[in-house]
């Protein structure tokens, strides 16, 4: 682990729990760790103790091997309990990917937020930006080739293998809501950035803070734009949200992330993020500042100078989008574009 972490934030376990395994994390929260087929290999679901059963925060990606943890865990450690609701935090397969089959089989209700939940029957249809010619045409606009265009519209078109449907109705949840769970009261918050409207529980009576991905303590959450909203500033949302869980909820509280371990020290790590993505807006200046004009894929190398496969490269280009884009909206970058169709920017 990093030793700048250690020093701004506090770890109160130490190692990860064994996969499938339910592990007490605070009185009447359990801590589940289930298999991602990725370089980040896991998630964080959080069980929380309800009336009648078990709350279930975030569900695991909708793979089969997910599957047959969850047929395990409910003919074992959870035999005999039911899971009296599914709460998504936001649209990705991670999170929610087996809230369709949970809901077939448990027949339990599903929150989610409004805009997740649309987002959701968005990419399962692969409708509008994501449909493959809107997708490689947002990749070309911004100096993508036809061949590595294709490339990236294919990851891009994997939701549906990822999920095990979404659930055909839902409960809506927003911020400045608040929501009973067992005895516990939750206050609902949302933040935009790594997606559109994701969903955040705080728990004051025990300082504890349910915040899937949009704060975690190894990385930094993926911020992108989606070419359903090209010219959006998730950046900005994202720094907002950070802004605003600063103001509402205390340093000392314990984060329950989707991912790496639970941590105290909320405040000292948004400033972290705050200045990791201030960097990353002086690279891009500074490679601009010979006065150049540059399409945004020329601005990935700059960023990310390692060598990417298509996978890492779909994402790394959409994080540096997300900076231009920042920069954009508060006047440090201009924004051209060419006979040939193609978005270039230079500085202001």
């Amino acid at each position: 682990m990093d030793p700048a972490l250690n020093q701004a934030l506090f770890f109160p376990i130490r190692e990860a729990p064994a996969y499938n395994s339910l592990t007490e994390i605070a009185p009447g929260v359990r801590w589940l760790r289930l298999a991602l087929p990725f370089q980040l290999n896991h998630i964080n679901i959080y069980l929380i103790e309800d009336e009648g059963g078990w709350a279930l925060w975030d569900t695991g990606i909708g793979d089969d091997r997910t599957i047959a943890a969850w047929e395990e865990l409910l003919e074992g450690q959870l035999k005999g309990q039911e899971i009296t609701k599914v709460i998504s935090s936001h649209f990705h397969p991670d999170h929610m990917g087996m809230a369709g089959w949970l809901q077939r089989r448990m027949h339990m209700k599903f929150w989610m937020s409004q805009a997740e939940y649309i987002f959701c029957l968005v990419n399962a249809a692969h409708a509008g930006g994501m449909s493959r010619e809107s997708y490689r045409n947002f990749l070309m606009s911004h100096g993508f080739d036809d061949v590595l265009s294709e490339k990236l519209v294919v990851r891009g078109q994997a939701y549906l293998d990822l999920i095990t449907g979404v659930p055909p109705h839902y409960n809506r949840l927003k911020h400045g809501d608040t929501m009973r769970i067992g005895g516990r009261t939750f206050q609902v918050m949302t933040g935009g950035g790594h997606a559109l409207e994701h969903l955040m529980f705080y728990c004051a009576a025990d300082n504890f803070l349910l915040i899937g991905d949009q704060v975690l303590a190894k990385i930094t959450p993926n911020i992108s734009v989606n070419p359903l909203e090209p010219n959006g500033n998730p950046l900005g949302d994202y720094l907002a949200s950070l802004d605003m869980l600063r103001g509402n909820v205390p340093d000392d509280v314990l984060v329950l992330p989707a991912h790496n371990l639970p941590f105290r020290g909320l405040h000292k790590r948004a400033d972290q993020m705050v200045a990791h993505h201030a960097e990353r807006c002086d690279m891009i200046s500074k490679a601009l500042s010979n006065g150049e004009v540059v399409t945004s894929e020329k601005l990935v190398p700059v960023v990310f100078p390692r060598p990417l496969d298509p996978h890492q490269l779909g994402f790394a280009f959409s994080e540096v989008l997300a900076h231009v884009n920042l920069m954009l909206w508060d006047g440090r970058l201009k924004r051209e574009i060419g006979p040939d169709r193609i978005y270039r920017v230079r500085t202001a």
